[in-house]
């Protein structure tokens, strides 16, 4: 969130192993393989194989998953996961067969088949073509060295790798390496690691086809994607199991997919969520937070989401308010939700050490014995914003119980949303920023961990007992919690954003793969800082970063204490003006954004998709870090330099037409534009229907008009449209609309049809206004079902044609015969 002062981390890399020669260098590789046996416990069936004192399992837990689990001493440890959902979706195991060899067991598992070479033991996945997606290094199989685990990979040349969560610089991860250690790393740079996240996920990808790598670990971990050599990836961590599961895919799409039915999937978000948020680090008295959310209305500025920063807080105490700045809080709440203003507030997680002074937060955490604890028994003690402070043990589900029900106040307020900040944890004043790691964390069976253990997780335990607590005390509303530290898993309790970035150009460059990665990473629910955290942008950087971000899955403009203004109006009108055409083009989109929001839910398919996700035939995007897919449907390419030369932009494969202008383009076309700074190049796909609404000033506001369909005819021509009531849990019962939409084109003629799936829900439109994009000329007829309509208009300038359905919520289809 913001500095006390500027702090250096320690980055111990593990991964600095020592080349091919750590075979002598202390590490313990795994033999020959003396025993097999067939391994079959609960969902999970394959394979157990001793080598010496080691045995290592290789399992099928779901059709194209492959569990790889090692125990050195040949005693695996209790089962668990933070990282897996409790119940993983959509599970489905086929039979698994096992042929002993000589030198060589094989191990079948639906498409994928496993290799395991007996002396010394390497496992090899490959395809049911006996194509090779996989395979261990020969001259350094699996190893540990006391509390160490490692393993090394085959590295194929033209191999690509991403993931990782949320690690500057290029979105392709190759030719370097990564620590895994959620660090309080404000003022981040291109080569800053570790960061605040530890997603230990990554994407494999070649000629077209992809696999997946889960490193389930939560210790301090590294990812090494041919640093140390050209030969060979690895992987490892410092403590902990040897514990992955390899994701066969083939394609992207699949593989993201296959590991968020694991780890669980964001659940649907308010759809308030989903508009323009506005926050600064503080806004305070009350009478200036006032102020903003009057000027943005004042001005026609469409705006969802007021934050309040620490500010507000009775010396920086979460869980208080500080009256001199803000006298009457609820009022202030009220006034803004009747104004469609919805205020999240942060609670940061250490709780100031105040006894006998009424402090609630404190006294209970203490009579309620939830506080991390010092090797001794004694409660844990460390320097953050309030001066000392005392930390929940967040691995204990009581404390997360108790956590939650802090937020009981809050609520009865009016607080919409919550933001969970320096949650490493971050501590002041250490070298290594966070709480020593012999500290004691407690779990529900007893038995305890030190902070090596649990460090990684303690954020996400923190996101998940806000959540957990809201959906107790928010009588069915869906929860909105902002976490900025997590692990794998943590898509299931918040969204997220990349911390404290800087006002660069190379911060703006840096957002989209960064914000890219965290959505294949599972976390789809993301955005970063717009205009930046750290200093004061420029007036074009500042506008360039708001047309962007209303393509961005979380669209918060933020800025840290004594930096310049950054609200939508700075920098005059001719900027004003600009970012709120972005900021209502984002509203108008609004129908589209929730229907692809409402898709990452169910599928765990991000809204904001790098290219080779949906074309993984193209390599000429596998190292596009500027450019994105908003949705199936629409191409961005945002400007992201200080424009001197003219910018190439490659377009997907397929025909796409200009969002701004309706021209349509080819593939094959080479695109070279110098926009304008109110201009940010995007495309719509040939073969997209895309649902718009008219601009309103927040999402609670009813639009002025009919739902309006955008069709541009093409190959594999399709939309949805998904609704709900957009807060509360009812769509889980049923209570949704959805509609599927197609068209079909010849030279002859152009027909859309409306195909309504689900009708539970009743939106605020009964009828469509369509543009169909593309008409050369305007056409002889225009039917709607059987009946020939007058009620049209073709422009020839834009080469579109417009009508409108009357009574659309049912099966309908529009005919126009040239």
């Amino acid at each position: 969130m913001k500095p006390l002062a500027r702090r250096t981390g320690i980055g111990l890399l593990v991964c600095a192993l020592g080349g091919a020669g750590a075979f002598a260098q202390g590490w313990h590789h795994v033999g020959k393989v003396e025993r097999v046996e067939a391994f079959r416990e609960g969902l999970q069936n394959g394979v157990e194989l001793s080598a010496g004192p080691a045995k290592v399992r290789i399992t099928q837990v779901d059709n194209g998953v492959i569990r790889v689990r090692v125990a050195p001493n040949g005693r695996f440890p209790k089962d668990s996961s933070w990282a897996l959902a409790e119940t993983p979706l959509n599970y489905i195991s086929g039979p698994v067969q096992i042929h002993d060899g000589k030198n060589e067991v094989k191990m079948t598992a639906g498409s994928v088949n496993v290799a395991i070479t007996k002396s010394p033991l390497l496992i090899d996945f490959s395809d049911a073509s006996g194509n090779v997606l996989l395979a261990d290094e020969p001259s350094l199989p699996l190893a540990w060295d006391g509390s160490r685990v490692h393993v090394w990979k085959r590295m194929p040349a033209d191999e690509n790798y991403y993931g990782l969560g949320d690690k500057a610089g290029p979105m392709n991860r190759r030719n370097r390496a990564f620590t895994n250690w959620n660090t309080d790393e404000f003022g981040w740079q291109e080569s800053s690691d570790p960061l605040y996240k530890t997603i230990p996920f990554f994407i494999g990808l070649r000629k077209g086809i992809a696999y997946g790598v889960f490193f389930d670990n939560t210790y301090r971990s590294c990812f090494d994607f041919g640093k140390e050599s050209r030969d060979y990836f690895s992987f490892g961590a410092e403590g902990g199991e040897l514990n992955y599961y390899f994701i066969a895919g083939p394609e992207p799409r699949k593989v993201v997919e296959q590991y968020t039915a694991m780890t669980g999937r964001s659940p649907l978000p308010p759809l308030w969520t989903l508009g323009y948020q506005q926050c600064r680090y503080s806004y305070y008295p009350e009478s200036r937070a006032r102020e903003i959310v009057k000027t943005l209305r004042g001005k026609k500025i469409p705006a969802d989401v007021i934050y309040f920063d620490i500010d507000y807080q009775q010396g920086y105490a979460p869980f208080t308010i500080n009256r001199e700045y803000f006298p009457t809080f609820e009022k202030m709440i009220a006034d803004f939700r009747a104004q469609g203003f919805h205020t999240i507030l942060i609670t940061d997680l250490h709780v100031k050490k105040d006894p006998n002074h009424g402090y609630a937060p404190y006294d209970s955490g203490i009579q309620n014995d939830v506080f991390v604890k010092n090797p001794d028994g004694s409660i844990y003690v460390g320097p953050v914003w309030p001066g000392d402070s005392v930390f929940p043990d967040f691995t204990l589900t009581r404390a997360r119980t108790w956590w939650g029900g802090l937020y009981k106040d809050f609520v009865a307020m009016g607080a919409a949303g919550f933001w969970n900040d320096m949650n490493e944890p971050s501590v002041f004043f250490r070298a290594d920023k966070t709480m020593p790691l012999d500290t004691i964390h407690r779990l529900d069976d007893g038995t305890t961990v030190d902070h090596r253990a649990a460090h990684n997780i303690f954020g996400m335990e923190n996101a998940r007992a806000t959540y957990e607590g809201l959906r107790k005390l928010q009588a069915g509303e869906r929860p909105f919690v902002l976490t900025r530290a997590a692990y794998s898993g943590a898509q299931r309790y918040a969204a997220t954003w990349t911390g404290d970035n800087s006002s660069s150009w190379n911060h703006l460059k840096m957002s989209t793969p960064m914000l890219m990665s965290m959505g294949i990473s599972g976390m789809p629910l993301v955005g970063d800082d717009i205009g930046g955290f750290a200093g004061s942008p420029t007036a074009d950087l500042l506008t360039r970063w708001f047309e962007v971000g209303a393509l961005n899955p979380i669209y918060r403009d933020h800025t840290a204490k004594g930096t310049a203004d950054q609200e939508p109006w700075v920098h005059g009108a001719e900027h004003e003006a600009i970012r709120r055409k972005y900021i209502e083009l984002r509203y108008r989109l609004m129908p589209y954004l929730y229907t692809a929001t409402e898709e990452a839910a169910r599928t765990g398919i991000p809204m904001m998709r790098p290219l080779f996700l949906e074309y993984p035939q193209a390599p000429e995007f596998y190292g596009d870090d500027r450019d994105f897919l908003f949705g199936h449907d629409l191409f961005v390419a945002p400007v992201t330099t200080e424009m001197v030369d003219a910018e190439d932009i490659t377009l997907p494969p397929g025909e796409w037409y200009d969002f701004w202008t309706g021209a349509k383009h080819a593939h094959s076309e080479k695109l070279q534009l110098r926009p304008r700074l109110d201009e940010m190049p995007l495309y719509v796909r040939a073969g997209a229907i895309v649902p718009m609404q008219p601009v309103v000033q927040n999402t609670g506001e009813t639009p002025d008009g009919p739902l309006q369909l955008h069709v541009y005819p093409g190959e594999d021509c399709r939309g949805s449209l998904y609704e709900d009531d957009g807060h509360t849990f009812a769509y889980q019962k049923g209570e949704i609309l959805r509609i599927n939409y197609f068209c079909a084109a010849s030279s002859s003629a152009v027909t859309i049809t409306s195909s309504l799936e689900k009708s539970a829900y009743k939106p605020w439109w009964n009828s469509t206004a369509l543009t169909v994009y593309g008409a050369a000329a305007a056409p002889k007829e225009v039917r709607i079902d059987d009946h020939s309509i007058q009620n049209w208009h073709f422009d020839g300038q834009a080469h579109t044609v417009t009508l409108t359905v009357t009574d659309a919520l049912r099966n309908w289809s529009v005919r126009l015969q040239y």
